[in-house]
């Protein structure tokens, strides 16, 4: 027999040979599990292409809200890579022994903008925080703040420009900040409190908007860790090291969001 050929007993043909040809006897293609923050629905699946045309690896991708993710991980939900909206969920999941810890790292700082629609009669950029206290705004879009990120730093935004409890019966929250966005676009709410990467979605491209100051909310700093029970582990790390320091983060920062802080000296990932 000439050597690297796949021997099948004759007359087995044709579903034996098909058994013979494909895995365990094949290489199957590798593939990594992602939960992704919605807040990255508009940027992800490009990264995730241009991964997995560099590598071969297949990436299947999963948005939702951090805490959410946070819960389903560690009720053992199958997720090879975290990507959360902030550092808090991550951090849990390290010291729940979850979590790779010298994989977590800032891949990204997110920011908050006002957004409406563009047919409003508020133009945010100029009346700010005034237009959510006009009458004609009667529903206001937020993350839930019990289990997004984006939620919690509305609420702080809002109460740092001292307007949340006059605001706070309009408030209607989205399981996570794309829902929030659906809620605005959809007209059923008159104004949203988003993330400012959703503003570079088509569908949203045209409406109003304003960049919240980042001195009235805490710092988003969007984390990333890598699971322990991640079965192709350093598919996964290949991945992380694309989108913090390889063309993904290039596209993060086409879709508005800030780099990282430096890495402080005696610090490192693997």
């Amino acid at each position: 027999m000439l050597a690297g050929t796949i021997f099948c007993p004759r007359g087995l043909f044709p579903l034996a040979a098909l058994l013979c040809i494909s895995p365990p006897c094949l290489a199957q293609k590798k593939q990594i599990h992602v939960a992704a923050a919605s807040d990255l629905q508009t940027v992800m699946p490009q990264i995730a292409k241009a991964f997995e045309t560099e590598t071969h690896v297949s990436v299947e991708l999963t948005f939702g809200s951090s805490g959410n993710f946070s819960s389903q991980i560690q009720n053992g939900a199958p997720f090879d890579v975290f990507f959360s909206a902030d550092d808090e969920f991550p951090a849990r999941l390290v010291q729940a022994n979850l979590a790779e810890p010298r994989s977590s790292l800032v891949y990204a700082v997110g920011s908050l903008i006002l957004w409406m629609p563009a047919n409003t009669k508020c133009h945010p950029q100029v009346e700010k925080w005034n237009c959510l206290l006009k009458p004609a705004v009667a529903k206001i879009a937020i993350a839930n703040p019990a289990h997004a990120p984006y939620g919690r730093a509305s609420v702080s935004a809002l109460q740092s420009a001292h307007i949340y409890d006059q605001v706070r019966a309009k408030l209607v929250l989205g399981e996570n900040i794309s829902q929030a966005a659906q809620f605005v676009q959809s007209g059923n709410a008159q104004a949203g409190l988003l993330a400012f990467s959703q503003v570079r979605a088509p569908a949203m491209s045209n409406g109003e908007t304003w960049e919240i100051p980042r001195d009235t909310y805490p710092a988003i700093q969007q984390t990333v860790v890598v699971l322990k029970s991640a079965k192709e582990k350093s598919a996964a790390y290949d991945f992380v090291k694309f989108v913090s320091e390889g063309p993904g983060h290039t596209l993060l920062d086409q879709f508005g969001f800030q780099p990282p802080p430096p890495v402080r000296s005696g610090e490192s990932h693997k």
